[in-house]
């Protein structure tokens, strides 16, 4: 299929249709209103084949989680996602492929009333590579920041932490797991859930601080520690575990997964002393795991109150050994 049939045929037809979108797909650009007393939230992901996702990979899983990632990013912000563009590059334009891409595309867009306005195709025989911008809306001032934390706050994540990293090993083969387990651990990794709800509600509370677990919780908490200059504690035995995780490694197996193989796309924030018991009882997918300390650095506590430290900080490209990354 050629270029602007396939644009035609798979990216103009079922996805939202959205009143702030003046022009969308089509022209050279597209036009949207913002609204008075709102800030434009922009982030861009790209995602390649054989980098994050490996080629076995469903067209409809790789379309799902190109959004979903972008959607992540709007929760940390505690952003409404509004719209979004799409650069598409492939070795052919089989419509069999693009049918199954569009429509996980469509799907999350469709579930999170997200509209796409634009984009390119361009042919790559070096593989699939797909580059997503989305934007989004959050009241002036409101927006959650890296750069927020305060000493004495405690931290909390959503969720479970380290079912996408054992769902890739399983994905590789480097793990045998039971049928029970294997699909909820795989899809962890296919079809991530972007907290977006959750970002808007901790926002509403007046949380300031967050971030989405993309790289590993101590890679995306030490850039929360960088940028607000200060340093944290964690309780390992604190760390959210899926019952599919414990059931297939140790204790400490779970420990490294939780910590750095990434992936997860939970958030991470951090919130007042004060506002604890609130956000607890308004959230009760929220788990504390430590808290924000003025001696700089990340400190990893066991069980018995000795320190413990992680094999890997968690995934950063160009630097990596690995041979694949699923970010």
């Amino acid at each position: 299929m050629k270029e602007f049939a396939a644009i035609e045929h798979y990216f103009r037809q079922g996805f939202v249709s959205r009143p702030d979108v003046v022009l969308g797909v089509g022209d050279d650009a597209a036009l949207v209103s913002v609204p008075p007393e709102q800030e434009l939230v922009i982030s861009v992901d790209t995602l390649v084949e054989g980098v994050h996702f490996p080629k076995q990979t469903t067209a409809y899983d790789i379309g799902y989680k190109a959004l979903a990632v972008n959607l992540s990013d709007m929760a940390a912000m505690g952003a409404t996602p509004a719209w979004f563009t799409l650069a598409l590059s492939c070795p052919e334009m089989s419509a069999s492929w693009l049918q199954q891409f569009s429509q996980g595309l469509r799907d999350l867009a469709v579930q999170h009333q997200v509209s796409l306005i634009g984009g390119d195709t361009t042919c790559s025989q070096a593989g699939i590579t797909i580059s997503i911008q989305i934007m989004g809306l959050v009241p002036r001032s409101r927006a959650l920041r890296r750069d927020k934390a305060k000493v004495g706050d405690a931290i909390f994540v959503t969720g479970t932490l380290g079912n996408a990293g054992l769902g890739l090993a399983s994905v590789f083969g480097q793990v045998t797991l039971p049928e029970a387990d294997k699909h909820p651990l795989e899809q962890s990794l296919n079809r991530p859930t972007p907290r977006v709800a959750m970002g808007q509600q901790l926002r509403e509370l007046g949380i300031h601080c967050a971030i989405d677990v993309s790289d590993g919780l101590l890679a995306d908490l030490g850039h929360i520690l960088t940028a607000s200059a200060v340093g944290a504690r964690l309780n390992l035995t604190d760390l959210p575990l899926s019952d599919s995780l414990k059931n297939n490694v140790s204790l400490e197996q779970g420990w490294h997964l939780a910590l750095s193989s990434g992936d997860d796309y939970e958030l991470c924030c951090t919130v007042a002393v004060d506002k604890m018991a609130l956000v607890q009882r308004t959230l009760p997918n929220l788990h504390h795991i430590g808290y924000i300390e003025s001696q700089q650095g990340l400190r990893c506590i066991q069980p018995n109150g000795e320190r413990w430290q992680p094999k890997a900080a968690g995934y950063e490209h160009f630097s990596a050994t690995d041979s694949i990354h699923v970010k």
